[in-house]
């Protein structure tokens, strides 16, 4: 599908599924954002970016995000690590781990999402898997088709799929044009900063199961 010129003339009829205020959903951010603050910054149409982020002409503010903890951790640390070959393990740096937070937030009015979690709403959208699990080289087509999506569904607030790296559970994106002025709030109590051992520790302990660490400093105590 990755090379498919998209029909032309034929109306698009992706299916929506609402999620409800009051979801709780997960985010990995940089501690430079906030929990519920959105990313402006829109991608090359070409180069660098990510799966489903925007770009000109259609831009808008986003923000990605996880029903559950472990598929937002593994979402943004497990793209392209490679299992260690002495131990079968793959490690995440310290380094780069150290710039985020893992934040629950809930969803303040109810949201229709794009759903691409099946092969039905895939089709629906003129896509098969391809959409949800090519390779970085690929994400100028992905985002590309994002902008077709909208296009034909000015309802859709956003999408929700399959994780690639997280299977089966879900990742989301949120349109920030179309979700209202305040769609998400903080749940401070279910915030873990991943620079202070005693959060690092319970990261790690959700990672674990997909043989992922983040590796810990010497004489790490914050």
């Amino acid at each position: 599908m990755a090379l498919q010129v998209p029909p032309d003339g034929v109306p698009m009829e992706p299916i929506l599924t609402v999620f409800p205020a009051g979801t709780l959903i997960w985010r990995l951010h940089s501690n430079r954002y906030g929990p519920t603050e959105f990313n402006s910054r829109l991608a090359h149409g070409y180069f660098k970016g990510n799966r489903f982020d925007a770009m000109e002409p259609d831009g808008y503010p986003y923000l990605y995000a996880a029903l559950e903890p472990v598929a937002a951790l593994a979402e943004v640390f497990l793209r392209s690590r490679e299992f260690e070959s002495r131990t079968a393990i793959r490690m995440i740096p310290w380094a780069q781990a150290s710039r985020y937070r893992l934040s629950a937030v809930r969803t303040t009015v109810d949201l229709a999402l794009v759903d691409l979690t099946t092969a039905e709403g895939l089709a629906a959208v003129w896509q098969d898997e391809w959409l949800v699990d090519c390779e970085e080289r690929e994400y100028d087509k992905t985002r590309y088709w994002v902008q077709l999506i909208r296009k034909h569904s000015t309802a859709a607030q956003g999408l929700y799929w399959t994780s690639k790296r997280c299977r089966p559970r879900r990742a989301l994106q949120f349109f920030g044009d179309r979700c209202g002025p305040e769609p998400l709030a903080r749940t401070p109590e279910e915030v873990y900063r991943l620079d202070s051992a005693a959060d690092l520790k319970e990261v790690n302990r959700m990672l674990s199961p997909l043989r992922a660490v983040i590796s810990t400093p010497e004489n790490h105590e914050n």
